[in-house]
């Protein structure tokens, strides 16, 4: 094989593929989305409701409106006497009040019924604030007819919130908290990651076969370029674009998110309820600025006694993301060459993208394969199923990648299923080229799983 020739079938894939608008727009507008996606959801937690909203009760009980606490985004106003529901309903628009709450008089049953009345729909969190309030007079009043004594110190002692601290042993001996929820998300993330990229990034190799072979361009190529030349070259070219817009939204989306934690980190920590926390934590004092969100989050992570919020932003800073996107890189790069080389020979061997859907069917069956194992991984990163899959050629860059985050893949099954990724794909390449060199001139014919296996015979 002449590697300069393939050098300059990889360099016009390239810059052909990275100069078109489609690309440039994907690339940008891609880590655009996914920042969106991380930062709108805290930034709408952080300025929504920053408006104060007034509430009028109108509690005929007796014994809800001591349970209405004030927060910072609503103020409760209790009614006074001669006001009803009704009469404040009819003039509703001349009042300053977000809603107007009715509470009914005790029936039969020691309950109540409460209704509300607004310009617009009651937000979920005040409707799930009044009914833990109505909930709550109406069961510490029925508990009180029992007359049992001292009931509110039993209540008290009686209550329990257990919550697990999940531990893993390291090599070393120690022990690290792990969050189960977290290494979950991110391996469905990866996993899933792979597959649409394998995949996308395949069938754009096959439909560049297609596209040359219809118009009779390859013909003129393969007089100077042998066949296997060009199909090492396009799979190759395609995987350097895979790869500078890979990084290309990895910079804009770390960019991005470094931006919006600049302007609004300390605040989104002091909304969460988790700064005074964080601070006493990272052993800090007074006023921090953005620089100190980093270190603190740091120390967070691995403190038990942090709030959730924080504790969980601490642990994802506290992965290891140079090794986890190293093994993205590896299993993406070798995933996707290995597949490649399958849909370039698809591609030789028909005439047009209609003619695909039978012969990918072996290619996209242990990609589907690959990704119900995965859902299974999640749950159980060392069961028989997930270790075998995560090692076998066809599945492993889907499921392997849903067993990396949780830290427990031994070194030799990671070396062995990328030695057997790589040595899979050589041999896959190598047939794949029989294929693409007969078939990439035959014409006029549906080539069929027979003509692939025959033309795999071939000799050299």
């Amino acid at each position: 094989m002449n590697w300069k020739k393939v050098g300059i079938v990889i360099s016009h894939e390239y810059t052909t593929r990275v100069r078109k608008k489609s690309f440039i727009l994907t690339t940008l507008l891609t880590p655009i989305g996914m920042a969106l996606l991380i930062c709108v959801p805290a930034l709408i937690m952080l300025f929504s409701g920053n408006d104060n909203q007034k509430v009028k009760v109108i509690d005929e009980s007796g014994i809800v409106a001591p349970y209405l606490e004030n927060s910072e985004h609503t103020t409760y106003v209790m009614g006074t006497e001669g006001e009803t529901v009704d009469l404040l309903r009819e003039i509703f628009d001349d009042l300053d009040y977000y809603a107007i709450v009715g509470i009914s008089p005790l029936d039969e049953k020691g309950e109540v019924s409460v209704v509300s009345y607004s310009k617009e729909p009651l937000n979920m969190d005040l409707k799930n604030a009044i009914s833990r309030a109505a909930n709550k007079a109406v069961e510490t009043r029925k508990l009180a007819q029992y007359d049992i004594r001292d009931l509110d110190e039993i209540l008290s002692d009686v209550k329990t919130d257990i919550k697990v601290n999940s531990m893993t042993l390291t090599n070393d001996g120690d022990a690290k908290e792990d969050s189960v929820e977290i290494y979950m998300v991110l391996a469905y993330l990866m996993s899933f990651m792979i597959y649409m990229f394998v995949f996308m990034f395949g069938t754009m190799v096959m439909r560049s076969v297609i596209d040359e072979k219809s118009s009779r361009v390859v013909e003129v190529i393969v007089s100077s370029v042998k066949s296997v030349e060009l199909m090492m070259g396009k799979i190759i070219g395609v995987a350097l674009v895979a790869l500078t817009q890979f990084f290309i939204w990895i910079a804009l989306t770390l960019v991005i998110v470094t931006a919006v934690n600049a302007f609004a980190g300390p605040k989104l920590l002091q909304s969460m309820g988790g700064m005074e926390q964080a601070v006493a934590v990272a052993g800090q004092d007074g006023n921090i600025g953005t620089a100190d969100v980093t270190s603190i989050l740091e120390a967070a992570g691995s403190d038990p006694d942090a709030s959730g919020f924080v504790k969980i932003l601490g642990q994802i800073k506290d992965l290891n993301w140079g090794y986890l996107i190293g093994c993205f890189l590896i299993y993406f790069l070798l995933g996707y060459l290995l597949y490649a080389s399958m849909f370039a020979a698809i591609g030789a061997a028909v005439d047009n993208e209609a003619d695909t859907n039978q012969l990918q069917l072996p290619i996209t069956i242990p990609l589907i394969i690959g990704l119900f194992i995965m859902l299974h991984t999640f749950e159980h990163p060392n069961s028989a199923l997930s270790v075998w899959t995560s090692i076998i050629p066809w599945t492993s860059p889907m499921v392997m990648l849903a067993r990396i985050p949780f830290g427990t893949v031994p070194g030799w099954q990671l070396l062995l299923s990328i030695l057997l990724l790589l040595l899979t794909f050589l041999a896959t390449a190598w047939l794949s080229a029989k294929i693409y060199k007969v078939g990439i001139l035959t014409y006029g014919k549906k080539s069929s799983f027979k003509d692939l296996l025959k033309w795999m015979k071939l000799k050299d």
